[in-house]
């Protein structure tokens, strides 16, 4: 489609502004709010609406220019993570797990995503929120348990990144200390086999959500995935879930360039 001079030179400022505030900022210490407790979790994920396609490829890139900029920007302050969720979820198209010290700055960061020109194509499909916390072993847990535990996932690529929220029952608040560490001691312990092939990263929510856990996993192997899940299914913990999933979201890791060559398309 041939395109108009006022909407060309629209396109050219677009990209021009976003690629002076990606040059602008420096980014946050993305390693230590990644791994450090006391950081504030959140998971957004959108549809993307039917208009955007029905653009030509020009406007396309120049919003998803835009989207790079307001993400950069930010990137001064807080962490921020995107997938790729279209083709393998019919939740959403995008998924933002962002990191933050302050939950304001995440604030702020959606509602300059959302007022953007490429947000205004964007949908909230949902928006969970939590907190990073020291890893509090189990009292009694095993030696060789522990040392199991702290061993990382194998080194390369996890394409697949996939986020599940959980709510536990009244019942499970209800059992003593001695009874959850139980529990939680037979539930750490069908989880070791996966260690090493599933990366995990838990989210406390309760207070912040109407959930009690937001469950993160990045894999190369689904089907070691589905083995974990099915393993846990079986623990006494598990009866314990009022909610798992619902949503379950599953998409794929990528970078902000490769996210954005994809809906250029």
């Amino acid at each position: 489609m041939r395109l108009s001079i006022m909407t060309f030179m629209r396109f050219v400022v677009l990209v021009l502004i976003g690629l002076v505030v990606v040059q602008a900022v420096e980014a946050a210490d993305r390693d230590k709010l990644l791994s450090e407790p006391g950081v504030y979790g959140t998971f957004a994920s959108f549809s993307l609406d039917a208009d955007w396609g029905k653009q030509n490829q020009a406007l396309r890139i120049a919003q998803l220019t835009v989207l790079k900029g307001v993400v950069e920007q930010h990137r001064e302050k807080m962490a921020i993570d995107v997938y790729l969720l279209r083709g393998l979820s019919d939740h959403a198209d995008l998924l933002f797990r962002v990191h933050a010290t302050e939950l304001r700055e995440t604030q702020q960061f959606l509602l300059d995503l959302q007022g953007s020109l490429f947000g205004k194509h964007l949908t909230t499909a949902g928006v969970m929120h939590g907190l990073t916390k020291k890893a509090n072993y189990v009292p009694g847990m095993p030696d060789n348990v522990k040392a199991e535990l702290k061993i990382p996932s194998d080194p390369g690529s996890k394409p697949y990144v996939i986020v599940i929220p959980i709510r536990k029952d009244a019942d499970w608040w209800s059992l003593s200390q001695e009874q959850r560490a139980a529990m939680m001691q037979e539930h750490t312990e069908a989880a070791l086999p996966y260690g090493k092939t599933v990366k995990r990263k838990l989210y406390h929510a309760t207070g912040l959500d109407d959930l009690d856990f937001i469950t993160y996993f990045e894999t190369s192997r689904l089907e070691d995935f589905q083995s974990l899940i099915l393993a846990l299914e079986k623990v006494k913990e598990f009866r314990h879930n009022r909610r798992f999933g619902h949503p379950t979201l599953l998409g794929t890791v990528k970078s902000l360039d490769e996210i954005i060559e994809t809906l250029a398309q």
